[in-house]
């Protein structure tokens, strides 16, 4: 008998290089990318009710409750279950909003396993991840439970990679967010026909053996456009670069910066040395293991 109430980490992601492609004629934009998952994370609380759905999250601006992305996949798994209950769904954030960390989709994805396990799991899983989908090019990685992989396309494309062992990472956050569509609309600005085409990156498997193989791979699409617009911004990426990390990358379209590092106290003498008012800085580590599934409360 399934349980009627489920709690489930929805883990932060970063983007380890990342490249976007083309925009389509629909406006969407195609994508060449490497996720790494993170031990911070939201918690998502899904209990059975009779009907409806229902979403909270204490402490929290969520907007339109109906556009969250957490109520969105809830929707979709038990009208896809012949909507025989319905959920309340809490909240508990501790992902950084508008920094390119993918909290809002990581709830989403957890959602989607939560409801699904109170539904017996009648969702197949290649169902769950073509839900994942068609809710964000984040998604259906953070929806896979994989610690690392590449993606293509909208980020449907996927190919899990073993990852290197789980390293102290660093988040370093300006006091402002960065807005993803406005990010998009930079680049596509910046980009002329002009334009000078991009090296390709050769992706080959020793590349992903190590932290510092990671780093050489490549940077971020975006670091160009948002940088040229928000200096405190490049300053904040060349401080975390300045701390000798393995890897300094912006994440996402921002505005967190991630760095990777040998040892944590290599990480904590960064954040020292950082510091300032002006940031918000969140110790880590990246993932190693799968993300966990649904667990009974």
């Amino acid at each position: 008998m399934p349980s009627d109430r489920l709690a489930i980490a929805a883990h932060a992601k970063a983007n380890l290089f990342l490249r976007i492609l083309a925009r389509e004629t629909t406006g969407y934009h195609t994508l060449e990318t490497l996720f790494t998952l993170l031990e911070l994370a939201d918690e998502v609380i899904v209990e059975r009710r009779p009907q409806g759905i229902t979403l909270e999250s204490p402490g929290a601006e969520l907007g339109p409750v109906e556009e969250n992305l957490a109520y969105r996949a809830a929707e979709m798994v038990l009208a896809a279950t012949g909507r025989r209950f319905g959920v309340a769904i809490e909240l508990t954030k501790r992902i950084p909003v508008s920094a390119g960390l993918g909290g809002g989709s990581s709830d989403g994805a957890a959602t989607l396993h939560a409801v699904n396990a109170l539904a017996g799991n009648a969702v197949p899983r290649h169902e769950l991840l073509q839900f994942a989908a068609r809710l964000g090019s984040d998604v259906p990685f953070l929806a896979s439970g994989a610690a690392l992989a590449l993606a293509w396309g909208r980020g449907e494309r996927m190919m899990r990679l073993a990852p290197p062992p789980a390293a102290p990472t660093l988040l370093v956050l300006p006091k402002f967010g960065v807005n993803t569509k406005k990010a998009y609309d930079l680049l596509d600005h910046g980009r002329t026909e002009s334009e000078t085409p991009r090296g390709t990156i050769v992706l080959d498997d020793e590349a992903f053996a190590t932290w510092g193989g990671i780093g050489r791979l490549g940077g971020n699409d975006f670091e160009v456009p948002i940088f040229g617009k928000e200096p405190a911004l490049r300053t904040l990426f060349e401080r975390v670069a300045g701390t000798r990390p393995l890897l300094a990358r912006m994440t996402g379209s921002g505005s967190a910066v991630i760095g990777i590092y040998r040892t944590a106290a290599d990480r904590d003498a960064a954040a020292l040395e950082i510091g300032g008012k002006d940031t918000n800085l969140i110790p880590t580590e990246t993932r190693a293991a799968p993300a966990p599934a649904p667990r009974t409360l």
